[in-house]
């Protein structure tokens, strides 16, 4: 049931266009209540759960019922301020995941402002970003949405350490290669229905 109600908890928020920290003044509980009951570690009690239903605008039953997930398509971001490289590298994961959605950003802020009003399965971010780290991305997409999974891009490996201090579930050096993409699927810290199971060749 925990599962269930992580993602509805997180679909309708998305759908409300509220951020964690809107949702839990609304509600009257800090943000971390709120970030807790969307990755799916507690679940509020009874008072506290009819109160978030009213402030979201829905019955509780719509937080606690049974989620489709094969039914939905699974959305896909990748950030990187280089175009040409972001472009080729989305032309290859659309071949490798395909049925799924993939939009691309040369903007880490445009990239973060859809992460906040949209529902992101995995973000590929950039490490080197001109001005932003992808670092930082990482850590304001994941305050959006703890059940994202971020997986870094760089040219360069050395960075895979810094990685690991951050939530993200992965690691890939540019250019994208298809079957390194698909080792990681299977790895992703959150499931996603139709990705998990793309065949390696």
């Amino acid at each position: 049931m925990k599962e269930y109600f992580a993602e509805n908890l997180q679909r309708i928020r998305l759908e409300r266009g509220y951020t964690q920290q809107q949702l839990a003044k609304l509600v009257c509980v800090d943000r971390s209540s709120i970030a807790r009951w969307e990755k799916g570690s507690r679940i509020p009690d009874l008072i506290l759960l009819t109160r978030l239903a009213y402030c979201l605008g829905v019955d509780p039953s719509a937080l606690l019922q049974e989620v489709d997930l094969d039914s939905r398509i699974p959305v896909i971001i990748m950030v990187d301020d280089e175009k040409t490289i972001l472009n080729g590298n989305m032309r290859i994961l659309s071949e490798t995941i395909p049925g799924c959605e993939i939009t691309g950003f040369s903007k880490p802020s445009e990239a973060l402002h859809f992460v906040r009003f949209n529902h992101v399965d995995i973000a590929f971010l950039d490490i080197a970003l001109g001005r932003t780290s992808g670092l930082e991305l990482c850590e304001q997409m994941t305050e959006i949405n703890p059940r994202l999974n971020i997986v870094f891009l760089t040219a360069y490996p050395e960075y895979s350490l810094q990685s690991w201090n951050t939530r993200a579930c992965g690691f890939l050096v540019k250019p994208l290669v298809p079957e390194e993409i698909k080792k990681l699927l299977p790895r992703l810290r959150y499931p996603v229905s139709g990705l998990t199971s793309v065949e390696q060749d």
